[in-house]
């Protein structure tokens, strides 16, 4: 069984919009803000084949 792995806590400054905006995205996803931000960081790195998730 694959082990989660391990989080460690960032800031990053948004803005009120984008925040706005990727909270309802969340929500629609039955996700948290963070980790919700988490997969589409994920998406993101794994859409330009960069292996760091395999």
């Amino acid at each position: 069984m694959k082990e989660k792995p391990y989080k460690v806590k960032v800031s990053i400054s948004l803005d009120e919009e984008t925040i706005s905006i990727i909270k309802q995205l969340a929500e629609n996803d039955d996700r948290t803000f963070s980790a919700y931000i988490n997969k589409v960081l994920k998406d993101h790195i794994q859409s330009k084949k960069i292996k760091a998730f395999d």
